[in-house]
């Protein structure tokens, strides 16, 4: 009995071993393979990153230009250079190559949803850089949540249709407030309901809302001098480096609040900006003293009507701002690339000329603020799915009171500090102002856009522009101007030019490729 026991165990051991081994050799079932999948939470284009409940969305553009009697940036030759001078050295035309890349992502939360935006820009431009240099930016990168916005976006002071407005990309345009690129910011919104919000954010203000404040004692960039304070590009990152400006640090970031109301049939904006104001020293250092630290401010209004009789999707945007102390809140873009804080056109042998600053003082003084103005419209027609056709026009002004007037009649005349280089007491001074009237100063501009899109996300463009420098001086400027006459700075190369207003006609032509 025993026997038959051991042999029954046996065998049942044997079975369960052999079960085991064979268990053993069966192939692992493969994991399930986590494609793709299209996430339609936040629109077209949208796809969850595998593994996570995050949509991402990735885009962006080949913007291929050219402008005529202009330069980068499409601006129209209006400030100090061979283009404002008329010379046989500047350029006709300028080309340039742009790509651009977005990286949107967004994640459903107790909080709302996550949201972070980069996009950043590669560039070049014939002339600007080698053969194959070019310099890569980043125009945005900001995250949301909970209604906060943290990073570099669209300043809440502008209209946030702002970069929808019908150009191509020119920044040569004087439409108000900054709009290039994003600015730095902590913000926060709330919303009301019924399209109704309210935001308030600080800003940092460095360079984009830093117009510039000359002291009078120091040299000014001369109209016709084209000196930078530093590299040859200094401008290009908007360092508001100019030969006289006597700006102080960043002391106050920009004070931003805004009121908006978003309906299907458009949007009103209403904003306002505190812009606090320091400065240099009267003289080479600390002990010499300075003016109080002040603060500027600038107001807006705008609005956009998406729903016209004249048809479907055309648009109508105007606004208008006012600024006392803070005047690149009125002249923005990217017009200091090429300046920083002056404007000049030479016609012959008359001249228009100006300045753009938030405020000017003298030795002992204090800081007389600017006035500054804007008013822009933006219409835009579609013709058919394909051709659309938009009309633009601005004008632009600064102001200045009786004192700072009188001193810059003071630091412009015979002996005075309308230089070529240094930046302080010390320089070549390169020409005098013998005129009347006062330092006041407009652009006015015009222009028209065609725009044709054979296929979905292909546009070909043409645009046409006129600028007129409107100017409130009365008399005349001789100095030296760079590359006429003789050498810059010597008196054989002064001339005597008539102070009266300038027309620029500017145009540019473009292919871009979104995806």
């Amino acid at each position: 009995m025993k026997n038959v026991k051991r042999a029954l165990l046996l065998g049942a051991t044997t079975l369960a071993l052999a079960h085991s081994a064979q268990a053993a050799d069966l192939p692992v079932k493969a994991k399930a393979v986590e494609y793709v999948k299209v996430c339609s939470l936040y629109g077209a284009g949208f796809y969850y990153i595998p593994g996570t409940d995050t949509c991402v969305k990735i885009g962006g553009q080949i913007r291929v230009a050219t402008s005529f009697n202009a330069g980068t940036y499409n601006l129209p030759y209006y400030q100090s250079g061979a283009g404002s001078s008329e010379l046989n050295t500047k350029n006709y035309f300028q080309t340039r190559e742009r790509f651009g890349l977005n990286v949107d992502t967004r994640t459903a939360t107790e909080y709302g949803v996550v949201r972070t935006f980069s996009a950043v820009l590669f560039d070049f431009a014939q002339g600007r850089e080698n053969i194959s240099g070019g310099f890569a930016e980043v125009d945005y990168a900001f995250l949301q949540f909970a209604g906060f916005t943290f990073g570099k976006a669209v300043s809440q002071f502008d209209s946030q249709w702002v970069l929808s407005k019908p150009l191509i990309g020119t920044t040569g345009f004087l439409s108000g407030s900054f709009d290039a690129t994003g600015i730095a910011q902590a913000a926060y919104t709330k919303e009301f309901g019924n399209g109704v919000s309210a935001t308030v954010a600080l800003e940092d203000g460095t360079p984009y809302r830093n117009a510039g404040v000359y002291n009078t004692a120091n040299f000014l960039i001369a109209p016709g001098q084209s000196t930078y304070l530093g590299t040859t590009f200094a401008g290009v990152n908007g360092t508001n480096t100019f030969l006289g400006n006597s700006s102080g640090g960043d002391h106050i970031p920009e004070i931003v609040g805004n009121v908006r109301w978003d309906q299907a049939w458009g949007s009103l904006h209403f904003s306002a900006a505190g812009h606090n104001i320091q400065t240099g020293y009267y003289g080479s250092n600390e002990t010499t003293g300075h003016p109080d630290d002040t603060w500027g401010y600038a107001v807006s209004g705008a609005f956009e009507l998406k729903t016209l009789p004249t048809g479907a999707g055309d648009s109508l945007k105007v606004e208008g701002s006012f600024a006392n102390g803070a005047a690149k809140y009125i002249f923005g873009g990217t017009y200091d690339t090429a300046g920083g804080g002056r404007f000049a056109k030479f016609s012959g042998q008359s001249l228009a000329f100006g300045y753009v600053l938030d405020g000017v003082f003298s030795p002992g003084g204090q800081i007389q603020k600017s006035d500054a103005w804007n008013v822009s419209a933006y219409f835009e027609h579609y013709w058919n799915p394909n051709w659309r056709t938009s009309l633009f026009g601005s004008y632009s002004h600064v102001k200045y009171n009786s004192d700072a007037n009188a001193a810059l009649f003071a630091a412009f005349g015979a002996g005075g500090r309308l230089g070529v280089n240094g930046n302080g007491s010390s320089g070549v001074n390169a020409g005098v102002l013998n005129a009347t009237g006062d330092f006041s100063f407009g652009v006015a501009q015009i222009g028209t856009r065609t725009a044709w899109t054979p296929v979905k996300d292909l546009t070909l463009a043409a645009e046409f522009m006129y600028t007129r420098l409107d100017q409130n001086l009365n008399g005349t400027y001789t100095g030296a101007v760079a590359g006429k006459a003789g050498t810059a700075g010597t008196p054989a190369s002064y001339q005597t030019y008539q102070l009266t207003d300038q027309n620029i006609y500017s145009g540019s032509i473009q292919i871009l490729r979104s995806f």
